[in-house]
């Protein structure tokens, strides 16, 4: 039974990692535009982003289903290390969790930029900092409140995903059943006990974020006070 278990935890955690370094990555760029940007379609851009806010995770995961299979883009991809698709494999799972955590690692940071505001910046600029040098020593210290809510958050809702990677990744013990895809395992197969391990402690980590998140808004409010 532990070793059922301990599988998908592993799995589970080994997503969340990647998929919040990842968007560390790729978030932080597109949050800094969102912030700085003057152009007119840079709303419809954060539209985008946010859209796995409001999309339910079936159709997502659908479209998701289809470009990472043989037909679409991922099977492009994949033929050339001579793989049949992205679909159904941890890359796969790492780009469907990619998708669907964007907006709970760039939303975070985009408003901690904005509030950064431009002042800080100008002064960096009266002290001959480049833009580069002006970001890296000023704008990212300042928004760290805001970083740290964007890996926790990130972290936390791909531990909880299920539509998604259900869609894209099946139920392939070791390679992409995760926590969430095996707790509905063990339910749909009456394994009482294991469910309720399972559930127990998604019901502990839960907690344990709200409670992380409420610590760092109640620094972030003495810091603005």
């Amino acid at each position: 039974m532990v070793e059922s278990i301990w599988s998908p935890v592993r799995l589970t955690l080994e997503l969340a990692f990647v998929t919040t370094l990842l968007l560390l990555v790729v978030g932080t760029p597109i949050a800094w535009w969102l912030s700085r940007s003057r152009a007119p379609w840079k709303e419809a851009v954060a539209s985008v982003v946010a859209l796995p806010l409001v999309l339910p995770p079936t159709v997502l995961g659908f479209y998701l289903l289809i470009l990472l299979g043989p037909n679409g883009p991922g099977g492009w991809i994949a033929g050339g290390f001579g793989l049949p698709s992205l679909a159904f494999t941890f890359p796969g799972l790492v780009i469907g969790s990619m998708v669907y955590s964007l907006p709970f690692m760039v939303q975070p940071l985009r408003n901690a930029f904005d509030a950064v505001g431009e002042r800080p910046l100008e002064v960096a600029a009266t002290l001959r900092a480049s833009p580069w040098d002006a970001f890296w020593s000023v704008a990212v210290p300042l928004a760290r409140p805001g970083f740290l809510s964007g890996i926790i958050l990130t972290f936390a809702h791909t531990v909880g995903e299920f539509g998604v990677v259900l869609m894209i990744g099946g139920n392939i013990p070791g390679e992409t059943k995760v926590l969430s895809v095996a707790l509905f395992d063990y339910v749909e197969t009456l394994q009482w006990r294991e469910a309720h391990i399972i559930a127990g402690g998604m019901v502990v980590f839960s907690f344990a974020v709200i409670l992380a998140m409420s610590l760092i808004e109640r620094r972030m409010s003495r810091a603005r006070g």
